[in-house]
Protein backbone atom coordinates (compact mmCIF):
# COMPACT_ATOMS: atom_id res chain seq x y z
CA UNK A 1 0.00 0.00 0.00
CA UNK A 2 1.61 3.38 -1.00
CA UNK A 3 1.23 6.94 0.39
CA UNK A 4 -1.15 7.53 -2.57
CA UNK A 5 -3.59 4.52 -2.03
CA UNK A 6 -4.43 5.83 1.34
CA UNK A 7 -7.27 7.55 1.91
CA UNK A 8 -7.65 8.57 5.66
CA UNK A 9 -11.23 9.55 5.06
CA UNK A 10 -11.88 5.58 4.58
CA UNK A 11 -9.71 4.55 7.09
CA UNK A 12 -11.67 7.16 9.80
CA UNK A 13 -14.87 5.50 8.41
CA UNK A 14 -13.75 1.87 8.63
CA UNK A 15 -12.41 2.45 12.41
CA UNK A 16 -15.79 3.94 12.52
CA UNK A 17 -17.56 1.16 12.21
CA UNK A 18 -15.22 -1.09 13.82
CA UNK A 19 -16.02 0.42 17.17
CA UNK A 20 -19.77 0.48 16.27
CA UNK A 21 -19.19 -3.83 16.19
CA UNK A 22 -19.07 -4.11 12.75
CA UNK A 23 -17.17 -7.13 11.88
CA UNK A 24 -16.07 -6.81 8.52
CA UNK A 25 -14.56 -3.86 9.31
CA UNK A 26 -12.31 -5.86 12.10
CA UNK A 27 -10.98 -8.01 9.73
CA UNK A 28 -10.06 -5.70 6.88
CA UNK A 29 -8.18 -3.54 9.56
CA UNK A 30 -6.79 -7.14 10.68
CA UNK A 31 -5.67 -8.20 7.45
CA UNK A 32 -4.33 -5.00 6.26
CA UNK A 33 -2.24 -3.79 9.26
CA UNK A 34 -1.12 -6.87 11.59
CA UNK A 35 1.34 -8.34 8.86
CA UNK A 36 2.69 -4.73 8.38
CA UNK A 37 2.95 -4.51 12.11
CA UNK A 38 4.21 -8.00 12.40
CA UNK A 39 7.26 -7.43 9.74
CA UNK A 40 8.17 -4.06 11.56
CA UNK A 41 8.51 -5.66 14.47
CA UNK A 42 10.43 -8.75 13.42
CA UNK A 43 13.12 -6.45 12.10
CA UNK A 44 13.19 -4.27 14.85
CA UNK A 45 13.38 -7.22 18.03
CA UNK A 46 14.71 -9.85 15.53
CA UNK A 47 12.62 -12.34 17.83
CA UNK A 48 9.75 -13.63 15.99
CA UNK A 49 7.70 -14.56 19.05
CA UNK A 50 8.37 -11.16 20.52
CA UNK A 51 6.88 -9.55 17.83
CA UNK A 52 3.85 -11.54 17.48
CA UNK A 53 3.47 -9.56 21.45
CA UNK A 54 4.22 -6.51 20.07
CA UNK A 55 1.86 -6.60 16.73
CA UNK A 56 -1.35 -8.08 19.51
CA UNK A 57 -0.35 -5.23 21.49
CA UNK A 58 -0.28 -2.54 18.88
CA UNK A 59 -3.68 -3.71 16.86
CA UNK A 60 -4.88 -3.78 20.68
CA UNK A 61 -4.40 0.01 20.93
CA UNK A 62 -5.61 -0.03 17.73
CA UNK A 63 -8.73 -1.63 18.62
CA UNK A 64 -9.19 1.20 21.84
CA UNK A 65 -8.48 3.88 20.02
CA UNK A 66 -11.04 3.67 17.05
CA UNK A 67 -14.13 5.43 18.96
CA UNK A 68 -11.97 8.46 19.11
CA UNK A 69 -10.15 8.20 15.75
CA UNK A 70 -11.51 11.58 14.32
CA UNK A 71 -10.00 13.36 16.65
CA UNK A 72 -6.58 12.04 15.50
CA UNK A 73 -6.46 14.71 13.10
CA UNK A 74 -6.27 13.07 9.85
CA UNK A 75 -3.56 10.98 10.60
CA UNK A 76 -2.88 8.22 8.62
CA UNK A 77 -3.27 4.60 10.93
CA UNK A 78 -0.83 3.49 8.84
CA UNK A 79 1.71 5.95 10.13
CA UNK A 80 -0.24 5.94 14.15
CA UNK A 81 0.64 1.67 14.26
CA UNK A 82 4.42 2.46 12.96
CA UNK A 83 4.84 4.73 15.66
CA UNK A 84 3.42 2.52 18.60
CA UNK A 85 4.77 -0.25 17.01
CA UNK A 86 8.38 1.16 16.69
CA UNK A 87 7.90 2.67 20.66
CA UNK A 88 6.96 -0.87 21.74
CA UNK A 89 9.90 -2.43 20.42
CA UNK A 90 12.15 0.37 21.53
CA UNK A 91 10.60 -0.25 25.21
CA UNK A 92 10.99 -4.31 25.07
CA UNK A 93 14.46 -3.90 23.74
CA UNK A 94 16.04 -1.34 26.46
CA UNK A 95 14.79 -4.08 28.74
CA UNK A 96 16.40 -6.96 27.62
CA UNK A 97 20.03 -8.18 27.77
CA UNK A 98 22.00 -6.95 25.07
CA UNK A 99 22.90 -9.09 21.77
CA UNK A 100 20.43 -11.68 22.68
CA UNK A 101 19.24 -12.91 19.53
CA UNK A 102 16.71 -15.82 18.74
CA UNK A 103 17.80 -19.63 18.54
CA UNK A 104 16.66 -19.98 14.97
CA UNK A 105 15.50 -17.44 12.40
CA UNK A 106 12.65 -18.65 10.20
CA UNK A 107 12.45 -17.92 6.68
CA UNK A 108 10.02 -18.77 3.89
CA UNK A 109 10.66 -21.46 2.36
CA UNK A 110 10.61 -20.84 -1.59
CA UNK A 111 12.84 -23.94 -2.16
CA UNK A 112 16.11 -23.26 -4.18
CA UNK A 113 18.87 -25.10 -3.71
CA UNK A 114 20.07 -26.11 0.09
CA UNK A 115 23.13 -23.97 -0.63
CA UNK A 116 21.42 -20.86 -1.37
CA UNK A 117 18.93 -21.56 1.42
CA UNK A 118 21.78 -21.68 3.66
CA UNK A 119 23.46 -18.24 2.06
CA UNK A 120 20.38 -16.49 1.95
CA UNK A 121 19.89 -17.10 5.62
CA UNK A 122 23.35 -16.42 6.78
CA UNK A 123 22.76 -13.17 4.99
CA UNK A 124 19.57 -12.88 6.73
CA UNK A 125 21.10 -12.94 10.23
CA UNK A 126 23.94 -11.08 8.79
CA UNK A 127 22.00 -8.35 8.32
CA UNK A 128 19.65 -8.53 11.83
CA UNK A 129 22.84 -9.07 13.99
CA UNK A 130 24.36 -6.05 12.18
CA UNK A 131 20.70 -3.84 12.66
CA UNK A 132 20.80 -5.28 16.34
CA UNK A 133 24.11 -3.16 16.56
CA UNK A 134 22.78 0.30 15.44
CA UNK A 135 21.68 2.18 18.07
CA UNK A 136 17.48 2.07 18.57
CA UNK A 137 16.81 5.27 16.43
CA UNK A 138 19.34 4.64 13.35
CA UNK A 139 17.81 1.01 12.86
CA UNK A 140 14.70 2.11 13.54
CA UNK A 141 14.82 5.00 10.51
CA UNK A 142 17.00 2.16 8.60
CA UNK A 143 14.10 -0.49 8.93
CA UNK A 144 11.90 1.62 7.80
CA UNK A 145 13.26 3.77 5.13
CA UNK A 146 15.24 0.62 3.38
CA UNK A 147 13.14 -2.44 4.70
CA UNK A 148 9.65 -1.25 4.51
CA UNK A 149 10.20 1.22 2.02
CA UNK A 150 8.33 4.61 3.78
CA UNK A 151 9.15 7.92 2.69
CA UNK A 152 11.21 10.46 4.64
CA UNK A 153 7.79 12.51 5.40
CA UNK A 154 6.02 9.71 6.27
CA UNK A 155 8.93 7.85 8.40
CA UNK A 156 9.42 11.84 10.28
CA UNK A 157 5.84 11.80 11.07
CA UNK A 158 6.31 8.08 12.71
CA UNK A 159 9.58 9.22 14.67
CA UNK A 160 8.79 12.72 15.37
CA UNK A 161 11.42 14.29 13.94
CA UNK A 162 12.21 15.97 10.70
CA UNK A 163 12.97 15.13 7.41
CA UNK A 164 16.28 15.75 7.49
CA UNK A 165 17.06 14.25 10.65
CA UNK A 166 15.65 11.26 8.97
CA UNK A 167 18.14 11.32 6.02
CA UNK A 168 20.77 12.23 8.77
CA UNK A 169 19.78 8.83 10.79
CA UNK A 170 19.56 6.18 7.61
CA UNK A 171 22.58 7.68 5.87
CA UNK A 172 24.64 7.01 9.33
CA UNK A 173 22.75 3.80 9.56
CA UNK A 174 23.52 2.75 6.19
CA UNK A 175 27.48 3.29 6.79
CA UNK A 176 27.48 1.93 10.24
CA UNK A 177 25.76 -1.45 8.54
CA UNK A 178 28.31 -1.20 5.60
CA UNK A 179 31.20 -1.01 7.89
CA UNK A 180 29.80 -3.95 10.11
CA UNK A 181 29.30 -6.58 7.22
CA UNK A 182 31.89 -5.07 5.08
CA UNK A 183 34.67 -8.29 7.00
CA UNK A 184 31.79 -10.88 5.82
CA UNK A 185 31.36 -10.29 2.31
CA UNK A 186 33.24 -13.31 1.65
CA UNK A 187 31.66 -15.52 4.20
CA UNK A 188 28.37 -14.41 3.10
CA UNK A 189 28.95 -15.22 -0.73
CA UNK A 190 29.36 -11.45 -2.14
CA UNK A 191 32.05 -11.51 -4.99
CA UNK A 192 31.53 -7.68 -5.89
CA UNK A 193 33.00 -4.97 -3.84
CA UNK A 194 29.85 -3.59 -2.37
CA UNK A 195 28.04 -5.67 0.75
CA UNK A 196 24.34 -5.02 0.35
CA UNK A 197 22.21 -4.23 3.25
CA UNK A 198 19.00 -5.48 2.21
CA UNK A 199 17.07 -8.59 2.06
Amino acid sequence: MTQSQIDPAAEAALLKAYAAGDASAARTLASSYTPLVFAHAVRMLNDRAEAEDVAQEAMLRLWRQAPAWDAQGGALVRTWLYRVTANLCIDRLRKARPNELPEDFDLADDRPGIEAQLQTKARHMALDEALMQLPDRQRQAVVLRHIDGLGNTEIAQIMDIGPRAVESLTARGKRALTALLSGQRKDLGYTDDTVQTSV
